[in-house]
């Protein structure tokens, strides 16, 4: 007995031994300031960035969401790129270009230094095969419209023809690219620094699969070939994405950055948390939790960013189902909505009530609002549909991302289409992968959805609605629509092209295929170690010019 009490102490003092020496080492870390993320990548030239939801995929032909778009833009350069502060279009890979007198055939001369981040030559035939793929109909490529703008592009991609050397795009030989296009497009510069048309290692893509495959996994990072100026070192499902320097990148010694860090974060309170505690550097996506914008505007005003974005927030409506195929419907909707209350009591970032898809350009076309919040017309008009005081409305819902800035809008408008028209609507979240599906396949009935500019021309904004158009999430496809569209691209004069720009968006109040809510505010956090990085109205950076300052101490 004595032995075993004698055991039984021994025992009790080891763990107490144990319990007190780890509670010696926890108050030991407490008592040491931990290096923060920020001050690390400081000191080792390493950004870390809140990106937003989990990318769909890197590949740039596949791809249609800001989360993807700003990683991408990391790996991949295109034949332009935009200024990060002007946005105006400068060499990419292509180091110059002559422009035909008529405007229609461009040629651009590729760097000769310009390799792939496996230190393979990058040469014009790259752009043509890339170019082919791109179009490549039997490619879920929601962006193909975009390339369209190539002679004979359309009819490739509609099948119309096969023969993919009849379509503008030749290599004249390996460091010269030759470019036609169907009619003069002044904006065409901008156009090339879109996603849509950054160049895909051949040999990567084909050892992963068919051209054509979206499952292709290439773009991993054991087997991943880019051109940009950083290339993909890790990525994590709903962790990270490490970006890591390309030193094959041809203007590689002018990037100060050694890595990006990107994390998927999809609540701007947590992204918020992240930002103030010193793990990320900055905020990238284009909008941050609405109840912090005032405490950053008083107590740290020089971490905030706030620009006006040439970008608009929308709800698509399915037409393809009941009752939303019924015009008064969608216009009792969309009439029945008060923006301003919207931006001033829910969004409170300094967005403006839309009426227009196209949001207005001070310095160029500026689109004509063809309704208002008008309570009695609204009800009127869902009378006349056949539901008077909401009566016999079936239960429809509201689909958007997951998103806590995406409920607050929802539940505002929930409630206003409940105490003015009487009609009960559902609100249902998706992560975001799954959520683009259900749109792409109209499986929805109201959709939330924003666009940001992919360059600074209304065109951007009239495409999305282009009939059999990836983006276009309302089923709508209307031939006149689709003729008006051709005879903007072919119309060069600027007065008519604003008349013309005023059709469509007449057309698009007429049938309310959408309901616009609000034009966009770009609201991030940055911190003050972070320079070269610009607020512009589209929300667009690259990572090139980016350099940090350690101000740790």
């Amino acid at each position: 007995m004595v032995s075993l009490l004698r055991g039984s102490l021994v025992i009790r003092r080891f763990f107490l031994w144990c319990f007190l020496s780890a509670l010696a080492l926890l108050l030991s870390a407490c008592g040491e300031k931990q290096e923060s993320n920020r001050d690390w990548g400081n000191k080792n030239r390493v950004l870390f960035v809140a990106n937003g939801e989990e990318p769909k995929g890197l590949d740039p032909h596949l791809t249609a969401g800001d989360p993807d778009r700003n990683v991408i833009v990391g790996l991949f350069e295109g034949l332009t790129k935009l200024h990060p502060k002007t946005l105006e279009p400068g060499p990419g890979v292509a180091e110059s270009w002559t422009i035909s007198d008529d405007g229609l055939t461009y040629i651009f001369n590729i760097r000769e230094n310009a390799r792939w981040s496996n230190g393979d030559p990058l040469t014009a035939h790259d752009f043509v095969w890339s170019y082919k793929r791109a179009l490549t109909p039997t490619l879920p490529n929601e962006y193909a419209y975009m390339m369209f703008y190539f002679k004979n592009g359309e009819a490739f991609y509609t099948g119309e023809i096969d023969d993919f050397s009849e379509v503008g795009v030749k290599a004249l030989n390996d460091y010269q690219l030759q470019l036609e296009l169907a009619n003069p497009t002044s904006f065409f510069l901008q156009v090339l620094d879109h996603h849509s048309f950054y160049p895909v290692h051949k040999a990567t893509v084909l050892a992963g699969g068919d051209l054509d495959d979206p499952s292709n996994r290439w773009t991993i990072p054991e087997t991943f070939v880019g051109n940009g100026p950083f290339t993909l070192k890790r990525w994590e499902i709903n962790n990270v994405i490490e970006l890591e320097k390309n030193p094959h990148f041809w203007g590689a010694e002018d990037v100060w950055l050694e890595g990006i860090h990107f994390y998927p974060i999809t609540e701007y309170s947590v992204e918020e948390r992240y930002f103030r505690s010193g793990k990320i550097h900055l905020t990238h996506t284009p909008q941050m939790a609405i109840e912090k914008i005032a405490v950053y505007r008083e107590k740290n005003p020089e971490f905030l960013r706030i620009y006006p974005n040439y970008a608009t927030y929308y709800y698509s409506i399915n037409m393809t189902q009941k009752p939303f195929d019924d015009v008064r419907v969608r216009k009792a909707l969309a009439l029945s909505i008060d923006r301003k209350t919207l931006v001033e009591k829910v969004t409170k970032g300094e967005e403006v009530p839309a009426y227009t898809m196209v949001p207005p350009d001070p310095e160029g076309y500026q689109p004509k609002s063809y309704f208002s919040y008008d309570p009695e017309l609204a009800r009127q008009l869902l009378a006349e549909a056949g539901y008077p005081n909401g009566e016999g409305f079936p239960v429809r819902s509201v689909l958007y991302n997951t998103n806590e800035n995406h409920k607050k809008v929802a539940l505002a408008i929930q409630q206003m289409w409940k105490d003015t028209l009487n009609i009960d609507i559902q609100l249902e979240n998706q992560e975001w992968k799954v959520y683009l599906n259900t749109m792409l396949n109209l499986h929805h009935d109201i959709g939330r959805t924003g666009w940001i500019a992919d360059y600074v021309e209304p065109t951007n904004f009239f495409n999305v609605l282009i009939p059999g158009g990836g983006n276009n999430y309302t089923g709508w496809a209307s031939p006149e629509y689709k003729a008006l569209l051709d005879e903007i691209n072919a119309t060069v004069d600027i007065e008519k092209r604003y008349e013309l720009f005023e059709k469509a968006n007449k057309m698009i109040a007429d049938v309310m295929p959408l309901i616009p809510l609000y034009y966009y505010s770009d609201l991030n956090l940055v911190h003050t170690s972070v320079k070269g990085w610009y607020s512009n109205v589209m929300h667009y950076h690259r990572f090139e010019g980016v350099y940090l300052e350690d101000d740790s101490e």
